[in-house]
């Protein structure tokens, strides 16, 4: 089951469906792009701030926004409706009419201090010769932008950026490796990210991050969300050992 609606505002149509009995998904188009990361930001704080009965959490990806839901719950709601997507999209379509302002989200901004290079950022090299540049030009480059957060996702807390400077697009590696250490921060395509824990990975890695992206005992455990906006902040050793002391 799908329905199509107008996002309100806009003359982009939203297409919701079902993605499994405990989720639904809310489809916003199929470019990347930033004021698309704004609508879907948008629509998942006012999701958030009118909820309906037997809402569990939100993810949001690069084109849309999935809503996990407890059926037996919304069963049990007032929501017009037989079935559970029957009542969601009740509640989403409410969501869609209300009047909002352009970019009423004010993303959160945040500094990441990273290590470049040696044995915390073996791709640096990599990287500097697929473009053509030096390693202290590619560790300029990436520190003087700023980037996007679109999406959380692979694993938990993994932040996939945009608007990293096409200098240094670099493609995966064509075999990955087994182990990609925690705070590792790589490069992929046009695309930059973190490794919140250690796992096998396959971007190219050109630094480490001392920062503890994801932490089950925070009340947010990931440090990134999407709609964020991030720099980062070449450090010294020191001054990682410093931040990984905290």
């Amino acid at each position: 089951m799908n329905e199509q609606l107008g996002y309100c505002g806009t003359n982009i149509p939203i297409k919701i469906y079902g993605l499994s009995e405990k989720s639904v998904t809310v489809g916003f188009g199929t470019t990347i792009d930033h004021d698309l990361l704004a609508l879907i930001t948008d629509f998942n704080q006012l999701l958030l701030q009118n909820p309906f009965s037997g809402l569990i959490t939100t993810v949001q990806a690069y084109t849309t926004l999935t809503v996990f839901f407890d059926p037996l719950i919304v069963m049990l709601s007032d929501l017009p409706g037989q079935v559970c997507f029957e009542k969601i999209s009740a509640h989403l379509n409410k969501i869609v009419q209300i009047k909002r302002e352009k970019s009423s989200t004010i993303p959160d901004k945040l500094i990441i201090p990273v290590y470049y290079g040696g044995d915390f950022g073996q791709d640096l090299s990599t990287v500097a010769r697929t473009n053509k540049l030096s390693e202290t030009e590619v560790i300029d480059v990436h520190t003087a932008g700023q980037y996007t957060v679109f999406m959380i996702g692979f694993v938990p807390g993994f932040a996939y950026m945009g608007g990293m400077d096409p200098r240094l697009s670099t493609p995966r590696k064509e075999v990955p490796n087994a182990k990609i250490p925690t705070g590792s921060v790589g490069i992929a395509g046009n695309q930059t990210g973190i490794y919140p824990m250690e796992t096998p990975g396959g971007w190219q890695i050109i630094g480490r991050t001392p920062l503890k992206m994801f932490d089950v005992n925070r009340l947010q455990p990931s440090l990134l969300k999407g709609g964020d906006m991030v720099t980062f902040k070449a450090i010294g050793i020191k001054e990682f050992n410093a931040y990984a002391e905290i």
